[in-house]
């Protein structure tokens, strides 16, 4: 019925400047991971902004991450819900290499911590509370490093699950680590388990598997976005402890991601697909959220994430649950297009390049002008004006809600915006790794089972 009902209303496509017949290709399928933040391909395919454009787009739910990027890579997907590392890790030849732009950032936070509730118990002494009695947030993890050190006495491993090597998910959950003090290990050519020298070993386990693998005991913990946190809070198995706003203030998430081939040689239906996305992300947002619940219903369709309502609107309408019934306000939890969310910073690119230097993937020291240049690779702010530039002109979108100006780097992040109080500034790669106490930095690289240099 739905795609009959795609085939009926296709004429609206003829209302748009860009005409059907100017598309190069019209007929896409473009590949998403079971998580809230998929939103934007979601709201594009059911509001009808796709079709306004004269695409018909399927949507197709991926197994894992290297399956849906192996589907990009190999031109069974046309574009993604991706990973932001999965483009800058190809393009750079971490992995699998190719070269993957992205012309839409998806979102910004969305993420969190939770640990198992034994785990959280034995946290509790460590952590500060309210005048209420309830936790102070954030909670560093300077709380968890008395449990580690228990654990590692007792001779058990300690265990945490992230969904990817080159996910913002590892390198949240290694950055708060580091801030409390423990070591997440490192990464070198020869071992890629990213454990060497770690006091928590992490492992990669799917998005909708972390708590049904956390209640089974094989993990203690895990770094993820929703609805799979508060799903740990709804099954009685785990407490998130922190978010990833609270980690860092309004962090850039997922990215939309195509070939370089792809754009170059469909620049038209490329654009075609910002405009949509844009305006998706821009309903999300609208009148202080006010179209969230119906994206909740949306999302909670089997097709798309499959969880129930209840548990995603925990999170996608502004609050957020740590032990049951400890809900608070959270209104910027899941950001789509405020703060100039939708836009491909550099500045952004840039972090995950630094995380990737500081953790041993990038295995040696790189000037700062490297950065740069990957960072403009791969981001690409041109294409995203282009099609914000034809919504204004359309009188779809509001000219002063996009950076016209910008030179593709944000202000810096101030101290206070991050949890160890060390500001971020993307024009200086190298000033920001020096600034960090743990992790790889100067000349330094691991060989072996030690870092040298």
């Amino acid at each position: 019925m739905k795609n009959l009902l795609l085939a009926l209303t296709a004429t609206t496509a003829l209302s748009s400047p860009l005409l059907a017949q100017d598309l190069e290709k019209d007929e896409l399928t473009f590949g998403f991971i079971k998580l809230t933040d998929m939103a934007p391909l979601a709201v594009a395919y059911e509001q009808g902004y796709f079709l306004d454009e004269g695409l018909f787009v399927t949507l197709e739910a991926q197994a894992n991450w290297k399956v849906l990027l192996d589907g990009v890579i190999g031109g069974q997907l046309d574009g993604a819900h991706m990973l932001a590392g999965q483009p800058l890790a190809a393009t750079i030849g971490y992995g699998t290499e190719a070269h993957i732009i992205t012309p839409f950032s998806m979102d910004l936070n969305g993420n969190g911590i939770t640990v198992s509730n034994a785990v959280w118990e034995e946290m509790k002494p460590n952590i500060p509370t309210n005048e209420d009695g309830l936790p102070q947030h954030p909670i560093s993890a300077e709380a968890l490093a008395p449990v580690v050190e228990k654990y590692r006495s007792e001779g058990k491993p300690f265990n945490m699950g992230m969904v990817f090597p080159v996910s913002t998910h590892n390198y949240e959950l290694r950055y708060w680590l580091a801030a409390g003090g423990l070591e997440p290990g490192y990464y070198s050519p020869e071992n890629v388990t990213g454990q060497i020298g770690a006091d928590v070993l992490l492992s990669v386990t799917p998005p909708p598997q972390m708590p049904a693998t956390l209640e089974a005991g094989t993990i203690y913990g895990y770094c993820v976005g929703e609805p799979w946190n508060q799903a740990a809070v709804f099954k009685g198995i785990g407490v998130p402890v922190i978010t990833d706003y609270e980690l860092w203030k309004n962090n850039p998430e997922k990215v939309f991601g195509i070939t370089a081939d792809f754009a170059e040689e469909n620049p038209n239906t490329t654009t075609a697909v910002v405009k949509a996305l844009i305006r998706a992300a821009m309903w999300l947002d609208e009148n202080d959220n006010a179209n969230r619940m119906e994206a909740v219903e949306m999302l909670s369709q089997p097709e798309y994430v499959g969880a129930d309502a209840e548990v995603i609107a925990n999170s996608m309408t502004g609050t957020f649950e740590y032990e049951k019934g400890d809900k608070r306000e959270v209104p910027d939890f899941n950001v789509f297009f405020r703060y100039n969310a939708t836009y491909p910073f550099y500045s952004d690119a840039v972090w995950y390049l630094t995380q990737m230097r500081r953790w041993g993937q990038i295995a040696e020291a790189k000037p700062d002008s490297w950065y740069d240049e990957v960072a403009k690779s791969v981001y690409k702010p041109e294409i995203y004006l282009e099609a914000a530039r034809a919504l204004v002109d359309e009188g779809l979108a509001n000219e002063a809600d996009f950076p016209w100006d910008s030179d593709g780097y944000k202000d810096a992040t101030p101290a206070a915006d991050i949890i160890d109080g060390i500001p971020y500034d993307g024009r200086s790669p190298n000033a920001y790794l020096e600034s960090l106490p743990i992790g790889l930095k100067g000349e330094q690289k691991v060989v072996g089972n030690e870092i040298q240099g």
